[in-house]
């Protein structure tokens, strides 16, 4: 076990995903961790889990981390800068610039509070699905603001670094502007076209494949949640609509008429920019990087998958990335490999060598 850089106890109020899982990853850090939940049976589960102990009268926590849903955060921020006034507090909500404006409304003591945001999450919340690797490698925001010194923010920094996630610091209104274009959008995005899907005939959807897997993952995440969150970056969010709308608006002219002079134009610039965009989606580690992937056909048997992620292991390859595609009744599925370039056809070899059926070797990502 590495020692901590964060000093506790760590008190989280907030026992769902996000608080579970950061209290997972402090426990296995040795970092004393006190739960809080207004549902006791929340804070039970969380610490038959593993992440940490329910909090105690008496405790005298040196950090506070408030993981509740978005509407509560300031009040919860606040109750807990004057019930523990020797505590730093931090927050993980979605939003900053609101938090901020209603703690300062409030007269909080700003100087022991400092807002951030992981950028990390699952479809699924509760501590059920909490994980001490969530923040692995994931970007972690501050938000500082006038009045707070720079140790504090150094003990948040410490906080995202011993759950394994890469600190920054962004200004709140930035932060949410840019929360709006890549999270609360596309969850927008996904969830109207995954709402196309309701009404349509069975033998539709069955023609469906990972493209649309792909694109409304994130449809099946929590509607109550959602609701909060956009609500409260709603002027972000608009803005970054309005402008898809004119997009669209634009292709669905074009598709009206795709004989029309200029139409087939403007249906491929809308794709071409689409290709400039994920190119700029950051790869791992957080750097702009493109991959070479295979194609591997996986029998639709026990343990077959294993047998390929060990034996890429065994070769000595690092896999970037990985994505499954699996129809239902098909006998096979299919693993997308993403590798470094320059170890692609070198694994293809490997790969095929032991057995495997390799399809379009050393495609780029």
């Amino acid at each position: 076990m590495t020692s901590a850089r964060t000093r506790g106890p760590v008190r989280i109020v907030g026992a769902g995903l996000l608080g579970a899982s950061i209290g997972l990853a402090l426990q296995e850090k040795g970092v004393e961790v006190q739960l809080a939940d207004a549902s006791r049976a929340a804070v039970r589960l969380a610490a038959d889990y593993g992440a940490g102990r329910p909090a105690a009268d008496g405790d005298a926590p040196a950090l506070v981390v408030v993981a509740v849903p978005p509407e509560a955060v300031a009040e919860i921020v606040a109750r807990e800068l004057e019930a523990f006034p020797d505590a730093l507090v931090t927050d993980v909500a979605s939003v900053k610039s609101g938090i901020l404006a209603e703690l300062t409304a409030a007269g909080a003591d700003l100087a022991r509070y400092v807002g951030s945001h992981p950028m990390a999450g699952r479809e699924r919340g509760g501590a059920v699905s909490a994980r001490a690797d969530l923040f692995l490698g994931r970007p972690w925001v501050l938000a500082p603001h006038d009045g707070v010194a720079e140790a504090h923010l150094h003990a948040i920094e410490d906080l995202a670094l011993d759950v394994g996630a890469r600190p920054l610091r962004m200004d709140a209104a930035r932060h949410d502007h840019g929360v709006a274009l890549v999270s609360h959008v596309p969850q927008l995005v996904a969830s109207l076209l995954a709402a196309r899907l309701v009404d349509a005939p069975d033998a539709e959807v069955g023609l469906a494949g990972q493209g649309l897997r792909d694109t409304t993952r994130i449809a099946g995440s929590n509607p109550e949640l959602w609701v909060q969150i956009l609500g409260a970056n709603a002027a972000a969010v608009a803005e970054i609509l309005t402008a898809y709308r004119a997009d669209l608006d634009r292709v669905i002219h074009a598709l009206h008429d795709p004989e029309r002079v200029g139409a087939p134009r403007t249906v491929a610039e809308a794709l071409v920019a689409g290709n400039e965009g994920v190119a700029r989606i950051p790869g791992k580690h957080g750097q702009d990087r493109r991959f070479a992937t295979l194609l591997v056909t996986v029998p639709d048997e026990p343990g077959e998958l294993g047998r390929l992620l060990t034996e890429i292991g065994e070769e000595g390859v690092n896999m970037e990335d990985l994505r499954l595609e699996h129809s239902p009744g098909a006998q096979v599925g299919f693993a997308e490999i993403a590798v470094l370039p320059e170890a692609a056809h070198r694994l293809a070899a490997a790969l095929e060598s032991r057995g495997w059926s390799l399809s379009e070797p050393g495609r780029n990502a």
